[in-house]
């Protein structure tokens, strides 16, 4: 573990809303190591060449051509980059995972979709939970892409509810195999996979159980049709049926009944890998749009002078810098408490499961955020190109239609901000996280007198660091007056966990920006951060509008008479800024650096 990790405090999931975070101790894109840089190139110049070159083909339904894609990129070691080098991999931080899914991710939703689907759920539940004869039998093979892998989860009566799989196992009377009958559905690669993980459950046992199944169409196992898809053309996608497929006992994965705990954890590093492969996503549509915007004429200016324009251009920046902001900045967390626990004797696999386990609230408000965002960035790609936009000609009809999969894949939004908000009361319930001090403390302050001094605001993001702090009050007094009302039973009540979810999302995002500002102002100075700082006060100030918006919600849903009308007050309070910042001026400022530079130029 660096000497870095041990001099500062490595903060638990979820605790960013009750402890205030040093710039110095975020990571950020600007960060990364000369080796991690060239690793970013060698990424880009892979999927310039090969991927983005050839669009067209991926919209085809050339799944022949998704195959050798991932072959070549096995070959040039970009499916190995997170398995441990005595698998064959390159054994490298979990940082340097996320670069490589962000940047190969932006070009097809198809290849995205077969790269993490093979490199995450295909192979990470063998790498963590497979015993040492299952890693050396199989994880090399998928490491180089000389294999590839596919997860069998979902069925046609279990989606979010994964614990539901009728899917049975049965063990032969010798006891020598398992028997796995059943349907699955929606897996990504099936269609040229070697291996499946699939989940079963063993006699009426409350939970499912793992198991590595080599795909042999002779040993019972049968493949539906490619799945007529929204987007994700050239992604396989198709039902696989077992019919008494038999699996050899050692090939079952970590314990029998642990299957739902694999499925969770698969989960937790697939929302944060997701959440990355939507960057470059929406870089690239950025740089499409920004160019045609330069280029295209109309009333004799090039659009890109229009309002109108600049306003969707601006929109489109901050939101990419700022999703940059805080996946790079859970990615770090993860990978320093991942040292952290090796540092105390776990193993690799021990450190990287309960590291990526601590952050699983952050893993899902990114999920959430950034496959929204990417959802939005190409939908206004496809109002700046116009009726061209809708035209599959150009490459922003299909980035919208594959970015709608991303809301859905790895837990659907809504469970999403649920499962945040959840996470985030149980781990105040078992104490890791101290909520319930600093709601009370909200609480206290709300039945004072507010003071009247003017603040002092000249330092760089005074007012806006004070703004994120007045923010998570807002969040603990939703909450914590929700949770003190319902309790238990808070888990019955969607709306409200998903506006106090919409809250945690704008505050860790919002926070995110300004942090990874304020470190690259210091050490570059201001005036070289000019265009990020108007994106950090831009972001910070749509996030305001939002958490008022929520707040309000929530708190007439459930508060009445005295108590709403305090709850009210302080939300005004809390959201009131003493200095308005010119939004008009700095979505100008934001799109004109972006027109200038004719692209996006901030990672």
């Amino acid at each position: 573990m660096s000497t870095e990790t041990m001099s500062k405090e490595i903060l638990r999931g979820g605790q960013f809303l009750v402890k205030e975070v040093d710039c110095e101790d975020v990571f950020t894109l600007e960060d990364l190591s000369e080796e991690q840089q060239m690793m970013r190139e060698s990424t880009k110049e892979f999927v310039d060449r090969k991927i983005w070159a050839n669009w067209e083909r991926f919209e085809q339904k050339d799944y022949a051509f998704t195959e050798e894609c991932m072959r070549e990129a096995g070959e040039l070691g970009l499916l190995s980059v997170a398995v441990p080098e005595a698998y064959g991999g390159m054994g490298m931080g979990f940082v340097s995972t996320m670069l490589v899914c962000d940047y190969i991710s932006g070009a097809t939703g198809s290849f995205s979709t077969a790269f993490g689907a093979h490199t995450g759920i295909g192979t990470m539940p063998i790498t963590l939970y497979g015993t040492e004869e299952q890693k050396q039998k199989y994880v090399p093979k998928l490491a180089t892409g000389e294999w590839f892998g596919a997860y069998c989860l979902t069925e046609p009566g279990a989606g979010s509810d994964a614990n539901s799989g009728k899917t049975k196992a049965v063990l032969s009377e010798d006891g020598k195999y398992y028997s796995i009958s059943g349907q699955k559905m929606w897996i990504s690669n099936a269609g040229f996979c070697n291996l499946f993980i699939v989940f079963a459950r063993i006699e009426d046992d409350k939970n499912i159980t793992g198991f590595i199944v080599e795909n042999d169409p002779e040993n019972g196992i049968s493949l539906g049709d490619e799945e007529k898809k929204l987007g994700i053309h050239s992604s396989s996608t198709r039902q696989v049926f077992f019919n008494e497929t038999k699996v050899p006992v050692e090939n079952m994965l970590s314990e029998r009944g642990n299957g739902f705990k694999i499925a969770m954890n698969a989960l937790n590093v697939g929302r944060i890998k997701l959440a990355a492969a939507c960057l470059e996503a929406q870089r690239r549509v950025l740089n499409e749009a920004t160019k045609y915007a330069n280029e295209r004429i109309q009333f004799k200016t090039p659009i890109m002078n229009f309002g109108a324009i600049k306003a969707k251009i601006a929109d489109m920046a901050t939101n990419a810098y700022v999703d940059e902001a805080a996946c790079y900045r859970a990615a770090k967390n993860i990978e320093d408490r991942i040292a952290l626990r090796e540092a105390e004797g776990n193993t690799h696999q021990e450190a990287e499961l309960k590291g990526v386990e601590e952050y699983a609230i952050e893993c899902s408000i990114l999920k959430v955020a950034v496959s929204e965002h990417v959802q939005q960035t190409s939908d206004e790609g496809i109002q700046i190109f116009g009726g061209m936009g809708f035209s599959a000609e150009t490459p922003m009809e299909s980035a919208w239609r594959d970015a709608r999969i991303s809301r859905i894949y790895e837990g659907t939004n809504e469970i999403n901000r649920m499962l945040a908000v959840g996470m985030l009361v149980k781990k105040a319930m078992k104490g890791h996280v101290d909520l319930l001090g600093p709601a009370t403390a909200v609480g206290e302050e709300l039945m004072g007198i507010p003071s009247f001094d003017t603040p002092d605001y000249s330092e760089l993001f005074a007012e806006e660091k004070d703004m994120i702090k007045r923010l998570k009050k807002v969040f603990l007094m939703v909450a914590g007056s929700a949770v003190q009302k319902f309790g238990p039973q808070l888990e019955e009540h969607q709306q409200l966990l998903m506006a106090a979810a919409d809250i945690l999302i704008q505050i860790y995002l919002a926070e995110s920006a300004i942090l990874r500002t304020e470190k690259n102002a210091k050490r570059f100075g201001e005036a070289a951060q000019a265009t990020q700082i108007a994106m950090s006060r831009y972001y910070l100030y749509k996030a305001v509008d939002i958490i008022n918006d929520k707040g309000k919600e929530a708190i007439i849903s459930f508060a009445e008479g005295d108590e709403q009308r305090m709850m009210l007050m302080g939300l005004k309070r809390f959201t009131k800024y003493v200095n308005f910042p010119n939004v008009i001026a700095l979505r100008t400022q934001i799109a004109d650096k972006v027109a200038n530079d004719n692209g996006y130029t901030f990672d």
